[in-house]
């Protein structure tokens, strides 16, 4: 498990800034957040090595390439242990469409984020590639109509 590190204010201020443009130079980042450049460049680093800022990212519109429907799939492995796990898991990594997969407590074992083209591509990754699966159970899926809100952000200092 990773350890919180202590940010002071002008840290939270850097990765809000850098949430909401990664592009940022330096410069442009330091006038955001009123330190010199190089005061911020050295703690931007920081936050780098620290693993807080784990990386930067072009964000794509899915619908643009032509990804029609976002869709969330609950999984129920058919049994629960650590190889059953791992093979799913495996399963997962293998399909370039899904996006996350979570483990859960409750009823379910796994929720899945993925994007498809359209309905015939979702029945040929469910009834292709999940449901004949061995680690599967049962497959319960929901297409999104509408995304009320989305964000990659983390709420920072909140």
């Amino acid at each position: 498990m990773h350890e919180t590190l202590a940010l002071d204010g002008y840290d939270l201020k850097i990765l809000a800034a850098l949430q909401r443009d990664g592009r940022l130079t330096n410069q442009e980042l330091a006038q955001r957040v009123n330190l010199s450049p190089s005061q911020c460049s050295r703690r931007r680093m920081a936050l780098e090595r620290a693993d807080v800022i784990a990386g930067y990212r072009a964000v794509l519109d899915p619908v643009r390439l032509g990804y029609g429907l976002t869709v969330f799939i609950n999984v129920m492995l058919n049994t629960h242990n650590r190889d059953n796990a791992a093979r799913f898991a495996t399963l997962a990594a293998r399909i370039p469409n899904i996006l996350e997969v979570h483990a859960l407590t409750g009823e379910m074992d796994y929720l899945i984020k993925l994007l498809v083209r359209d309905l015939s591509q979702l029945s040929d990754l469910i009834n292709g590639e999940l449901l004949p699966h061995e680690a599967v159970q049962t497959v319960k899926t929901s297409i999104v109509l509408e995304t009320v809100k989305q964000s990659h952000a983390v709420p920072v200092g909140a």
